[in-house]
């Protein structure tokens, strides 16, 4: 089975994660980034994106590479922002809609402050899906690494085989 993850990360944690799955799984890496960037501290962080967030928007992305019809299996990485999944996740579902049918899809999100399985099922709803092949989530997975944090990556990554 090919698998692509499709993911966005501002503070690294997602990436961390990414390149983790896509190394046990032998994955493609599909990093999305919007045209104009997110403040990526303080407060005017946290304000800008949530805001962006709960108001579902969807910001124009760089341009990145993405044939859907390589993949059997499509993972979503994403933090969670204001108990949401990030804009720029909700962008590439919206553009690339028609091509994730018939897919196997999963998640997994990164999260410092709570909300993640809420962030889950909107994810959920949006791609208009009952259930993912496989989730996972994990708290500050870069900053806090630990035995119990690869054990769930591999668990997740055994879900996808």
């Amino acid at each position: 089975m090919k698998i692509g993850i499709v993911y966005y990360s501002m503070s690294g944690n997602v990436d961390y994660v990414a390149k983790k799955i896509a190394e046990i799984v032998e994955a493609d890496l599909i990093r999305i980034e919007p045209k104009k960037e997110y403040p990526n501290k303080g407060l005017k962080k946290f304000l800008w994106g949530g805001k962006s967030a709960l108001m579902g928007e969807t910001p124009e992305l760089e341009n990145y590479e993405f044939n859907a019809d390589k993949y059997d299996c499509i993972i979503f990485g994403t933090p969670v922002w204001a108990s949401q999944f990030t804009p720029p996740i909700r962008t590439f579902i919206e553009d690339n809609r028609s091509k994730l049918d018939g897919k196997k899809i999963a998640t997994f999100v990164c999260y410092s402050g709570g909300g993640a399985e809420n962030a889950i099922g909107k994810l959920k709803g949006e791609l208009k899906i009952d259930s993912f092949k496989a989730e996972l989530i994990l708290i500050d997975p870069k900053s806090r690494k630990s035995e119990e944090n690869n054990k769930k990556i591999d668990e997740f990554c055994n879900k996808l085989k």
